[in-house]
């Protein structure tokens, strides 16, 4: 039985590594760095992260979007803004989907904001972690095989639970944190 499966694992293996260039899904992973903009809140601009997805079928893809952005209300004490978005990317390759080449992108989706501040003294530390959702464009370029530049410019903004009245159990409305990133990095697919 054992035999049987390991049989079977290094079949799948195989079929996946010689399985045509054109049937894969184009897998990626790309650290940026960035600056946010449009909250005055914010008082430190530079955040860092890391997006990671793949492009099935040339043209619709799914993504995860991780940033990170420390001491975003100043340096007097531990504080930071962090994001995990779930995104639907739409990008057309121009140049194709290999080789050097050029993709315009859309991307929008759902997930966490968190806003933390701890270090406070006699006041409760803060955290906070919203439902949010980012959208976004930018664009992917390849100069090799496997590695480009990315560069991108996002929303992000909290969705809050109204209680005020729960006659459809669905009462969301946007929240009052909201931040713009722009962010550039190295893509390797």
């Amino acid at each position: 039985m054992r035999g049987a499966i390991k049989g079977l694992l290094v079949a799948g293996v195989m079929a996946l590594l010689w399985a045509p260039a054109s049937a894969r899904a184009e897998g990626y992973v790309s650290p940026f760095a960035g600056v946010t903009f449009g909250n005055s809140q914010l008082e430190k601009k530079f955040n860092w992260g890391v997006n990671a997805g793949y492009m099935g079928a040339g043209v619709i893809g799914g993504e995860v979007d991780f940033g990170w952005q420390p001491n975003a209300f100043g340096e007097i004490v531990d504080n930071h803004v962090m994001d995990l978005m779930g995104n639907l990317i739409i990008g057309i390759p121009m140049g194709g989907t290999h080789g050097a080449g050029i993709r315009p992108y859309v991307t929008g989706g759902l997930g966490m904001i968190q806003s933390k501040i701890s270090g406070l003294g006699l006041v409760p530390d803060y955290d906070k972690k919203d439902f949010g959702f980012n959208v976004g464009a930018g664009a992917m370029g390849f100069f090799s095989e496997h590695v480009g530049l990315r560069g991108d410019v996002r929303y992000f903004r909290t969705i809050n639970n109204n209680d005020s009245s729960l006659d459809n159990g669905l009462n969301l409305d946007l929240g009052n944190f909201d931040f713009w990133r722009a962010s550039v990095g190295v893509v390797i697919r």
